[in-house]
């Protein structure tokens, strides 16, 4: 895959998604509100080894019982989760994007269920969409996200958690989602699948999850996986989100171990070396 001019070799190395959150109220406790400070942070983040940046607008903590205006799946949102609208998405993204766009050569991912910001995100220099929803909150997604040229992650995700088998119900999701984004334009070069670590799952569906990773390289796309100070780490470690940073160092070389090609994390530093060491054990090192 080549995006903004940066290729990924998948199965070459394990490649750094950075999170930027630009909340007031983000579930791991590192929400930004001031663009600026958003913007250096990013910048940092790719000193420190990130690989892609990811801008989000609205905390995704699941779950909730609020409802998104005009978005029938927003109710998945986290205890203390505001949801917002269009409008407001667009005023704490756009400057973001289009400051990082300005001083950094990696790809930027906009974080959002919503066509109309990822529309604009992509006109502000976004070139990835991250889709939490997998296209099943406002397919439009996928026509825009065509039309730009762009990457695009589809992540499992469902209201409940209820599985009849939750390997193969994760994988029948994924398929649906890539389908419906190749239906609409987006070469499948282009799409990455994401298994939804903390969302439409219990603690142990997302340990169970992690174990079976593996399950999920048979549908043949680079695997995202986003388990970065979650809840499961929380409980069974008994640590505020701040505090997560070893906990979540075990699920990413874990992955790693089980196929993941991309990580989604917010302590890119550490990571990145976790990563690094990671891959020299199950990829090879050469020296």
């Amino acid at each position: 895959m080549v995006c903004r001019g940066a290729r990924f070799a998948w199965g070459s190395r394990t490649y750094i998604m950075g999170i930027i959150n630009v909340t007031p109220n983000s579930f791991s406790g590192d929400g930004v509100m001031d663009a600026e400070t958003a913007i250096a942070q990013g910048v940092r983040f790719v000193e420190e080894g990130a690989d892609i940046l990811d801008v989000g607008g609205e905390s995704t903590r699941p779950p909730s019982t609020a409802a998104a205006e005009g978005h029938r799946f927003g109710q998945q949102y986290g205890q203390a989760a505001t949801l917002v609208s269009v409008e407001e998405e667009l005023r704490r993204v756009i400057p973001v994007i289009e400051g990082l766009a300005q001083r950094i050569t990696v790809p930027i991912s906009v974080d959002t269920y919503k066509a109309a910001v990822a529309k604009r995100a992509l006109e502000a220099g976004a070139t990835m969409v991250n889709d939490v929803w997998g296209l099943k909150a406002d397919p439009a997604i996928a026509g825009v996200t065509a039309q730009g040229k762009a990457a695009l992650v589809v992540m499992h995700n469902q209201r409940g958690t209820q599985y009849r088998d939750l390997l193969a119900d994760i994988k029948a999701s994924l398929l649906r989602s890539v389908a419906q984004a190749q239906e609409a334009g987006v070469p499948q070069d282009n799409l990455i699948v994401d298994s939804g670590v903390g969302f439409g799952k219990t603690p142990q569906h997302n340990l169970e999850l992690l174990r079976r990773l593996g399950e999920l390289k048979a549908l043949g796309y680079p695997l995202l996986v986003g388990a970065s100070r979650k809840s499961t780490i929380g409980l069974v470690l008994g640590l505020s989100a701040e505090d997560r940073v070893e906990g979540t160092a075990a699920t990413v070389a874990l992955s790693i171990a089980n196929g993941a090609d991309l990580v989604r994390v917010h302590d890119v530093k550490a990571m990145a070396r976790v990563a690094k060491m990671t891959d020299a054990i199950v990829r090879g090192w050469s020296g």
